[in-house]
């Protein structure tokens, strides 16, 4: 049960139980109790869920798709996922590259003012507890019918994005499209094949961020295992980050940059900022971490960051349009089976606006910010990005 890492900065902690059984009741009837402090939505309701057992046996509602299913994308999550967001391809164009980021499209299954979508509303972001994840949508949807596996055509939302030769992008379009994922890899399955295009893409888009003075606090991802050695039944485990996960963060933050500034050239969008800490603050945990080392160091550094939030605009830009941390401005795309939010943006960038989702985007960031704050609570860490 171990999310994808956020592109954009905050790090995942999740569990991972070797061995269900060894769970006790009382930890269980724990966990169960926080869940029910926090107000964590429980099961879906009978008729969501036979509205989306519904909607995968109808398949994808009818829309202007191109056929794209003769790109050979690849997912790249964490082992065990099955709600897969986002499935990749980068060739050689020119003396640069191109990139094709698929990302799956939910509302193909979840009508506008259906039950599904009524839910998702409620639910916000998928939250990943101690011993199970909440979804936004049901698993028939969210790691079925809409998820981007393989093994047949889906329906997605369609990136392409061409890098010159020093990586800053010159070209930028969406459409909505069918694709077919041919394989399914983990981290550690794409590092050790090596993917030499991907690296290229990474290198080069971590240059330019440096340039922009982005600052890149990855924190690796904590995992909760079964260890019997300890009183509690359970120890913290600190994972590896691979260099892999960095490159393939690369092409989130790109489309999601590339986002922001479609919509900031059409007057109309939800943006995901950071405003520009406190000097004062920063300053100190600087001193902080220059004391410190590895996780500790870059701990007190994210705490010092501003927090990040949605931000919807009709007309003029946001007074802070930028995201601090990335330099640039940003928008969350490239996760709706487990992040309401982007669904809407991604309809809004390959559709145009219509009174119906500009309503959607005005309330978003209010949602957004209720489900982010169980998420923190939850997971007791600040969500920084």
């Amino acid at each position: 049960m171990r999310p994808p890492r956020p592109a954009d900065g905050a790090p995942a902690l999740t569990c991972r139980f070797h061995d269900r059984a060894g769970v006790s009741s009382a930890l269980a009837e724990s966990f169960a109790a926080v869940r029910a402090e926090l107000h964590i939505a429980g099961p879906f309701p009978g008729a969501v869920e036979e509205a989306a057992r519904a909607a995968a046996a109808r398949g994808p509602a009818p829309a202007d798709r191109t056929d794209r299913t003769d790109l050979p994308l690849v997912t790249i999550d964490p082992p065990g996922s099955t709600d897969l967001d986002q499935a990749l391809h980068v060739t050689e164009q020119g003396d640069g590259l191109r990139v094709f980021y698929a990302i799956a499209d939910i509302g193909a299954f979840a009508e506008r003012g259906g039950v599904i979508e009524e839910e998702a509303w409620k639910r916000g972001v998928t939250a990943y507890g101690p011993d199970y994840k909440t979804p936004v949508y049901p698993s028939v949807l969210s790691e079925g019918a809409a998820s981007l596996l393989p093994g047949g055509p889906r329906p997605a939302f369609l990136f392409t994005a061409d890098l010159d030769a020093v990586g800053e992008g010159v070209a930028f379009t969406v459409e909505r499209a069918m694709v077919e994922s041919r394989r399914k890899l983990t981290y550690a399955e794409a590092q050790r094949e090596g993917m030499p295009l991907l690296e290229r893409l990474g290198t080069m888009r971590e240059a330019r961020a440096n340039l922009r003075g982005a600052t890149r606090l990855d924190l690796p991802a904590q995992e909760v295992v079964h260890d019997d050695r300890n009183r509690c039944g359970f120890r913290l485990h600190w994972e590896e980050r691979l260099p892999i996960e960095d490159w393939n963060a690369h092409v989130s933050l790109l489309v999601g940059m590339g986002a922001a500034e479609q919509m900031l050239a059409h007057g109309l969008g939800l943006l995901r900022v950071m405003d520009t800490p406190d000097p004062d603050r920063l300053a100190a945990a600087q001193a902080a971490a220059a004391k410190l080392h590895g996780v500790a160091a870059l701990t007190a550094m994210r705490h010092a960051m501003g927090r990040a939030r949605y931000a919807f605009f009709d007309g003029a830009a946001p007074e802070e349009a930028a995201h601090y941390a990335l330099a640039a401005p940003y928008a969350h795309v490239t996760a709706p089976l487990r992040r309401l939010c982007d669904r809407y943006v991604l309809e809004l960038l390959a559709d145009g606006p219509d009174p119906v989702l500009r309503d959607s985007l005005a309330r978003l960031p209010e949602t957004m910010a209720k489900a982010e704050a169980v998420g923190e609570h939850l997971l007791g860490r600040a969500h920084p990005d």
